[in-house]
């Protein structure tokens, strides 16, 4: 399983990344999280199966929902300004189980 993160550079969501693959190992999920600029990321949708948006570039997740065939959703603003990785990775779990 394969989780992309988009940012406006692709940095800001690296400590948010680190705490959800700690979530993940936690629960036993073997799930390759990663985060990039939008640019990079429309790139590589055919290679993952979620797309989560920061809330900066939430603007642009009309566009991410044309391009994309599977799910792309917005992460919640408190949590991603908290870092809850935990809380972030089980929003992201429930997206791809209605998948």
């Amino acid at each position: 399983m394969k989780i992309l993160l988009v940012c406006s550079a692709g940095m800001s969501t690296s400590l948010l990344v680190t705490k959800m693959e700690k979530a993940a190992k936690e629960k036993g999920i073997d799930v390759e999280i990663f985060a990039l600029s939008a640019g990079e990321g429309k790139k590589i949708l055919k290679e993952v199966d979620l797309v989560l948006l920061g809330p900066q570039v939430r603007f642009m997740k009309n566009e991410f929902v044309k391009l994309a065939t599977v799910p792309v959703d917005v992460i919640d603003m408190l949590s991603y300004g908290r870092m809850e990785g935990e809380k972030v990775l089980n929003s992201a779990l429930a997206l791809l189980a209605q998948k």
